[in-house]
């Protein structure tokens, strides 16, 4: 996965992330939707995430993963 600099997630637009009302978990290639569901699935298992949104994000990232 490459690296993302603070600069770069700046320039990120908002519908290139999972949950683009808080700028969270980007999306933008399959590196980072991989780590977005992984880290989704954490923070859902830890209680900082709701079973909705983490389906939201998993839904959001398989449609980048599905890409060719």
């Amino acid at each position: 996965m490459t690296a993302l600099t603070t600069k770069k997630r700046k320039s990120i637009p908002a519908s290139q992330f999972a949950l683009p009302e808080q700028r969270a978990y980007p999306i933008e290639d399959k590196a980072h939707a991989r780590n977005a569901k992984g880290r989704a699935h954490q923070a859902e298992r830890a209680g900082r995430l709701s079973k909705s949104a983490e389906a939201a994000i998993d839904k959001k990232a398989d449609a980048v993963l599905s890409k060719d």
